[in-house]
């Protein structure tokens, strides 16, 4: 479909729907060919905690509150499919829902990507004995296929985790019955007809999501028979594997979209790569949400870390070949805040991070190491636990805030060094989204950290736009990347100010808090 093409009644497919289910909460944006936001509509939704470590989604209250969102921006925007060009998708990776093929009914609440329940499994498989050397595998034990070390993180222990606990999920998932999905697999089966009979929803992922399951060849881009063993997972679980940008099949069911295609699915941290136009070997992105994520671009090869940093798929257009990238994944950023919120209640609400850590020049000496899922790149310690130092009867709210907003720009720092050590390209500036990088103080201290340039687009919903071009690339609303690289319109830029040996002694002092959080745990503390 060309940009250009009219509908019956004159009127141009001109405009992106963009569906960026997160980890906290959903939206959908309405983007015009000019990539501007028409409209949006966003809801948070329920965190599940039933145990310590553990982190739950009820799945169908996600579809629920996806399907009103949808229908709360297109009223906004007074739009109809004759209208909309494409659907894209964005989402939270690493999360797994398991539902009935039958009903569409989910199995249990689907298990985050923030939940360590699995660790015992994860720790169980790297002590399996190799065959070959007669050693135990070790973490290592599938990152030559996956790209990826065994940890908690990823979908395929949770997979193993449903199978193994919920009474006779194993024997239906062998006989058949039951599906596996990354939650852009859950949209899209739901958005194409769901449980409908003669005529169920279509189980499919796209390339990026599935390199994040821990069950995917990168080599292949298709399910790894190795990993499916290890974990025992049956194949007849798993959805058929597809390009980022594509389309893939029509909404049923849903006004204003009936017909239109699914054309664009990411998994959150490479839409943002995209929407960034982070398009060539060398090119960087840092996301500040829920978690922090750094994604490096390393062309249509896979590059392998030394430095505890992730392989993985940055996208893939059509029938193209993939493109492939370095990812360091922080666990905790932006719900830290949440955590001062909820937990603590420091803050009432998000408004008042930027002047409470404004109010003061620094943290008065206080550290926080929010290693709540334990240490994830490049450290990967589970055993980590959260930690605040430094503490005197000086330290305020507004400090503790503070210590939060620069905990975020300590591990940005840990994973960026580990990047540059892996590919020898040292970041000459870095392009930052995500809505921790609307706070201008925390920029500032990121790039006085860095020692570069820290950018920030005028569009800071860069995930869903990513989805959104993804998109509208496959639908003709753009016609290459070098246009979508043209709609990316930088916001503001920081230039570093702090000396450096100022700099160099706050990061001792952050390792130095770190390695606390190491020390934390033992068998005394595992007994409690």
């Amino acid at each position: 479909m060309a940009a250009q093409d009219r509908t019956a009644g004159g009127s141009p497919r001109d405009h992106v729907v963009a569906i960026d289910q997160g980890t906290t909460s959903t939206r959908v944006i309405v983007f015009d060919r000019e990539a501007r936001p028409v409209a949006s509509a966003q809801r948070e939704h329920r965190q599940i905690f039933e145990r310590p470590g553990w982190v739950g989604h009820d799945a169908g209250e996600i579809w629920r509150t996806t399907r009103a969102l949808l229908a709360e921006a297109l009223g906004t925007a007074r739009l109809g499919a004759d209208r909309i060009a494409g659907v894209g998708i964005t989402n939270q990776r690493e999360t797994a829902v398991v539902w009935d093929a039958a009903t569409g009914e989910p199995v249990a609440d689907a298990i985050v990507w923030q939940d360590t329940r699995t660790q015992g499994i994860v720790d169980a498989l790297a002590a399996e004995t190799d065959p070959a050397t007669g050693e135990p595998f070790g973490t290592e034990r599938l990152r030559g296929a996956t790209g990826l070390p065994l940890a908690s993180y990823f979908s395929a222990g949770k997979v193993r985790w449903i199978l193994d606990e919920v009474p006779g999920a194993r024997a239906r998932a062998e006989r058949g019955e039951l599906r596996f999905g990354t939650i852009d697999s859950w949209l899209v089966y739901h958005l194409t007809g769901g449980a409908s009979p003669g005529a169920p929803g279509i189980h499919v992922t796209d390339v990026t999501n599935a390199s994040r399951t821990q069950l995917c060849d990168l080599a292949t881009l298709d399910w790894s028979d190795e990993a499916l063993e290890a974990f025992g997972i049956p194949r007849s679980m798993l959805p058929r594997i597809v390009p980022s940008s594509g389309a893939v099949g029509e909404v049923r069911g849903i006004p204003g979209l009936e017909g239109v295609p699914i054309a664009g699915i990411l998994g959150d941290q490479q839409a943002a790569t995209f929407g960034q136009a982070a398009f060539a070997p060398g090119d960087a992105k840092h996301t500040y949400g829920t978690g922090g994520f750094l994604i490096v671009n390393t062309g249509e090869r896979p590059v392998f870390s030394r430095n505890g940093l992730l392989t993985t798929v940055a996208y893939r257009v059509g029938d193209e070949a993939p493109v492939y990238a370095l990812e360091g994944s922080v666990a905790v950023a932006g719900s830290l805040h949440h955590w001062l919120r909820d937990n603590l209640g420091l803050i009432r609400d998000s408004t008042e991070i930027e002047g409470l850590a404004s109010s003061v020049p620094d943290t008065g000496g206080a550290f926080i190491v929010p290693a709540f899922s334990g240490l994830f790149a490049p450290r990967w310690q589970p055993d980590a636990r959260g930690v605040i130092v430094g503490l005197t009867r000086f330290v305020t709210r507004a400090h503790l805030v503070r210590a939060a907003s620069e905990a975020c720009a300590y591990q940005t720092v840990e994973v960026i060094d580990a990047a540059a050590a892996d590919t020898g390209i040292a970041l000459g500036e870095l392009r930052v989204d995500g809505g921790g990088s609307a706070s201008d103080m925390m920029m500032q201290f990121q790039a006085d950290l860095l020692g570069i340039d820290v950018v920030r687009p005028e569009n800071l919903e860069t995930t869903a736009l990513g989805a959104a071009f993804a998109a509208g690339l496959a639908t003709g609303v753009w016609a290459d990347r070098a246009e979508l690289a043209g709609l990316v319109r930088e916001g503001r830029r920081w230039t570093p100010r702090m000396a450096v040996a100022d700099r160099e002694r706050r990061l001792r002092l952050w390792n130095r808090a770190v390695e606390r959080s190491l020390d934390w745990v033992d068998d005394d503390v595992r007994a409690l």
